[in-house]
C-alpha cells in the first residue's frame, strides 16, 4: 500500500527550510536536510526543486511577493492615512520586519551567486518603482526616485543594525523620528 500523499509538499519544504535558516546559513544547510526536517523522500524534494537556492527563491519571493501585494492594498484603502510620512513609516517598519531572509540573499549574492544577485536587484528595482510611485502619488516637493531608493537603502540599514543587536540605535524609534522628520516637512 502506498504511503499518503502530502499536499502542499512545495510548503512544507520551504517551511523547514525558513525553520532551518533561523540557525543556519544556507550553505550549511543540505538537500537531506531539509527533505528530512520536511518529512519526505529527497527524491520528492528533488522533483519540486533542484537546488537551495531554487527554494530560497520561492521562499524571497513569498516574502516579498506579501510585501509588495500588502504596500498595494496599504495605499489603495481609501480609509487609511496614506500620506507621505504614514507611506514612510508603513515601508520601513515592514522592510525591516520581514528582512531575514534577505539576509541569506545577501549572503549568497556576495559569495557569488550569480542568479541571487540578479533576483535581488531585480526584487529591489520593482519595489523602488512601485514606492516611487507612491511617493509621486502624495508629492512633488521631492525627486520621487531619489527618495524610493533612499526608503530602500535607510530599510537595509536599520535591519542590519537591528541583526547587529546594535544598543546605540532604536529602529523603532528611528522609525518614529523619521515619520515626525517627514510629517514636519511637508504639512
Amino acid at each position: 500500500m502506498a504511503a499518503p500523499r502530502k499536499e502542499n509538499v512545495k510548503d512544507l519544504i520551504t517551511e523547514a527550510t525558513e525553520e532551518l535558516l533561523r540557525t543556519k546559513k544556507l550553505s550549511d544547510i543540505s538537500l537531506s536536510e531539509i527533505a528530512r526536517f520536511a518529512g519526505i523522500s529527497k527524491g520528492t524534494l528533488y522533483y519540486h526543486y533542484k537546488t537551495k537556492t531554487d527554494i530560497l527563491f520561492d521562499i524571497t519571493d513569498k516574502y516579498l511577493d506579501r510585501q509588495y501585494n500588502d504596500l498595494i492594498e496599504w495605499t489603495g484603502d481609501a480609509s487609511k492615512d496614506t500620506s507621505m510620512h504614514r507611506l514612510v513609516k508603513y515601508i520601513l517598519e515592514r522592510d525591516i520586519s520581514t528582512a531575514g531572509m534577505r539576509l541569506h540573499l545577501f549572503y549568497d549574492a556576495m559569495l557569488g551567486n550569480e542568479a541571487i544577485r540578479k533576483k535581488l536587484l531585480n526584487r529591489y528595482s520593482e519595489f523602488a518603482s512601485v514606492i516611487s510611485e507612491k511617493i509621486r502619488e502624495r508629492t512633488d516637493r521631492v525627486p520621487a526616485d531619489y527618495c524610493a531608493w533612499l526608503l530602500l537603502l535607510l530599510s537595509d540599514g536599520l535591519f542590519i543594525h537591528q541583526t547587529l543587536g546594535n544598543e546605540e540605535l532604536d529602529p523603532a524609534k528611528f522609525i518614529r523620528q523619521s515619520e515626525q522628520f517627514i510629517q514636519e516637512e511637508f504639512l
